[in-house]
């Protein structure tokens, strides 16, 4: 990771370890939450939760973790996601690493771009001074 606040870092790697009860030092910037850290849809729910508490902010339905979007008949088809849904994800989560995913786009694949590294990206951009 860049240089990021480590305390940000820090209180991820502990919202992560406790939200899906693993081991912290199992929480690293390339974790995918999905993959490598077994979190299924409702940890998501239970992440953002806690990471608008420990934070204090308001993460908007949908923001860091666009579900709605795989709903739309005009972005998923039959499973895979359509290239205008592919532009929609990049828009909205800009700070994943799309480079594997986009071999196979599939929604199935979808939570492997869901790492620690991308929260932190999005939580420095949120708490930074100027978005305040």
């Amino acid at each position: 990771m860049q240089n990021y606040n480590p305390e940000i870092v820090k209180n991820v790697k502990v919202i992560i370890s406790q939200a899906l009860k693993v081991d912290e030092s199992k929480v690293t910037p390339h974790s995918s939450l999905v993959k490598d850290l077994g979190a299924e849809s409702i940890d998501f729910l239970d992440i953002v939760f806690r990471l608008e508490k420990t934070f204090k902010i308001k993460i908007p339905k949908g923001e860091l973790f666009p579900e709605k979007l795989l709903t739309d008949a005009r972005f998923v088809k039959e499973g895979k996601i359509m290239p205008a849904g592919l532009e929609e994800l990049q828009k909205k989560i800009p700070d994943a690493d799309w480079a594997e995913f986009l071999k196979n786009p599939t929604i199935a694949n979808l939570g492997d771009i869901f790492t620690v590294g991308m929260i932190v990206d999005y939580l420095s951009e949120k708490l930074a001074p100027a978005n305040k």
